[in-house]
């Protein structure tokens, strides 16, 4: 298999984890849309370049979160069927990242962009 092929393949790997958690996730598809209005909100308030940047990485950051969130969900389960305390723990644990991931993100928006708003007013 030449090394098209191998990243092809790799490719596919990646779009059908992406679409798992596309349908099926309901974190993830809420963290989307809020992505989607951040990413409208960038267009319509033109925002630096460095702004957009900032924006966009902790977008990634909330959405790898979730994805890891998922990932650990499953193992656990796989692991550790019947509920466990660490299982549970551990669960708590990737859920409270994405919170914080959450947080940061919320924070980092209001600060970029409520001049934008303030301006309007």
């Amino acid at each position: 298999m030449n090394r098209f092929q191998q990243f092809k393949k790799s490719f596919a790997h990646a779009a059908r984890g992406l679409t798992y958690v596309v349908k099926h996730e309901k974190n993830f598809q809420t963290e989307l849309v809020a992505a989607l209005l951040v990413i409208l909100a960038i267009l319509w308030f033109e925002v630096t370049r460095a702004e957009m940047v900032v924006l966009l990485l902790v977008i990634a950051g909330v959405l790898v979160m979730e994805l890891f969130n998922t990932v650990v969900e499953r193992v656990v389960d796989i692991l550790k069927p019947r509920v466990h305390p660490y299982a549970r723990l551990i669960k708590d644990l990737m859920a409270a990242s994405v919170l914080v991931a959450s947080i940061l993100a919320l924070l980092v928006g209001i600060l970029i962009f409520f001049p934008y708003i303030a301006e309007m007013f």
